[in-house]
C-alpha cells in the first residue's frame, strides 16, 4: 500500500530475487521526482501503476528518476518511462546504456579475478546470473547528467547528494536536513546486511574497487549526521540510525577477526575461504558470497591482520605474524 511519509511518497512493488520487494520514493516540489525504478518485470509494472495512482499521480506525471546505485531492482522502470529525464552517480552510466563493449569489459574482469580468486572455472563459464540479472533491468538508457558530493536534487534545493560507496560504486544517498531524513537506496537496511558487491572500476586500467572498505568509511560518514529516519531501497525505514551503524561496525569487525583466528592458519585462496565461512550458501549464489569472502579479507589487510602471497596469478590469503 503506497503512503506518504513526512514530504516522501513510498511505493513498494515485488521482484523476483532473493532479496524481495524493493522500495521507491516519490518526491513533490519543483520537479515530480521519483527516487529509483524497481525492476523491469510487468508484475513490478502494474504494482508500480496502482500504488502511483493511490498517491494521486500517473507514470506519464513523473518528470525525472533519480538513482542511488545502477543496480537491476532499481533501475528497470526506466525501459517504460522514454521521456524522463534520468540523474545519478557517473559509474552507472554504462550499467544503465548496456552496450556490447560494457558486456564484453564487464564479464573479463569477473573472468580475470575469478581466476585471481582461485575459483574453479565453472563458476565463471557464461556468467549466467550476470546475463538474467541485465535482462531484469533497463538496457540501452543514458544519463541526463552525473549527481555527485554536494549537489542538490534538480527541482529539491533541501536535498543534498551525498556520495556513500560500497554496496555498489554508485551508490548515493540523498540527505535533508530540514526534516532529517535520508533516502539511502541500499546502502543502510533495516532487517538486513547491505553486502557491498565486487564490481569492475570505473576505468578499466585501474585496480579493482575495494567495496567493504569504501562501505565501512561511508557508514562512519552518515553516522555524522543528525539523522531521524532513513528510507531504505529493502524493508522497513530505520529510525535509530546511529546505532545501528554502531552495531553493524562491531559486528563486521568482530566476525572479521574471528575468520581471521579460525580459518587462516594456513594459505587460503578467495575461493577457499568463502567455502568455509558459507558452506551451504557458496554454490547457491557464487558471486555474493565471493563479495562478502573478499570483503573480509580486504578488511583483513588494511589492518595488517593478513598477507597476500601471489602464486600463479593466483593470490592465496594467510595471517601476519604481528608482534
Amino acid at each position: 500500500m503506497a503512503e506518504w511519509i513526512q514530504s516522501i511518497g513510498k511505493i513498494t512493488v515485488p521482484t523476483p530475487l532473493p532479496i524481495g520487494d524493493v522500495n521507491l520514493y516519490l518526491l513533490k516540489g519543483d520537479t515530480l521526482t521519483l527516487v529509483d525504478a524497481g525492476i523491469k518485470t510487468e508484475a513490478a509494472w502494474t504494482v508500480f501503476k496502482q500504488e502511483l495512482k493511490q498517491l494521486g499521480y500517473l507514470p506519464s506525471d513523473i518528470e525525472q528518476v533519480v538513482l542511488t546505485h545502477h543496480h537491476t531492482d532499481h533501475v528497470g522502470f526506466l525501459d517504460y518511462m522514454p521521456n524522463v529525464k534520468i540523474f545519478g552517480h557517473e559509474y552507472g552510466r554504462k550499467w544503465i546504456k548496456k552496450d556490447r563493449s560494457f558486456m564484453e569489459e564487464t564479464l573479463a574482469f569477473f573472468s580475470k579475478v575469478y581466476k585471481q580468486f582461485g575459483i574453479p572455472k565453472k563458476y565463471d563459464e557464461g556468467f549466467s546470473e550476470f546475463h538474467l540479472l541485465a535482462k531484469l533491468a533497463c538496457g540501452n538508457q543514458e544519463l541526463t547528467d552525473d549527481l555527485s558530493e554536494g549537489m542538490t536534487i534538480p527541482g529539491h534545493l533541501n536535498w543534498y547528494v551525498i556520495e556513500t560507496p560500497g554496496h555498489s560504486q554508485s551508490q548515493l544517498s540523498f540527505y535533508n536536513e530540514l526534516e532529517g531524513l535520508l533516502i539511502g537506496g541500499d546502502h543502510i537496511l533495516a532487517s538486513m546486511l547491505s553486502n557491498p558487491v565486487l564490481e569492475p572500476p570505473l576505468d578499466v586500467e585501474k585496480e579493482r574497487p575495494m567495496s567493504q572498505i569504501d562501505y565501512l568509511h561511508s557508514l562512519k560518514k552518515v553516522k555524522q549526521l543528525p539523522l531521524d529516519i532513513v528510507f531504505a531501497g529493502h524493508g522497513p525505514e530505520v529510525k535509530q540510525v546511529h546505532a545501528l551503524i554502531d552495531r553493524r561496525l562491531t559486528r563486521f569487525h568482530e566476525f572479521a577477526m574471528n575468520i581471521k583466528d579460525e580459518l587462516m592458519n594456513h594459505p587460503m585462496t578467495v575461493f577457499e575461504l568463502c567455502k568455509s565461512i558459507f558452506p551451504k550458501a557458496y554454490e547457491k549464489n557464487i558471486s555474493m558470497t565471493i563479495s562478502q569472502t573478499v570483503g573480509y579479507l580486504d578488511y583483513l589487510h588494511s589492518l595488517g591482520e593478513v598477507q597476500i602471497m601471489d602464486e600463479h596469478d593466483i593470490q592465496y590469503f594467510v595471517r601476519s605474524n604481528k608482534g
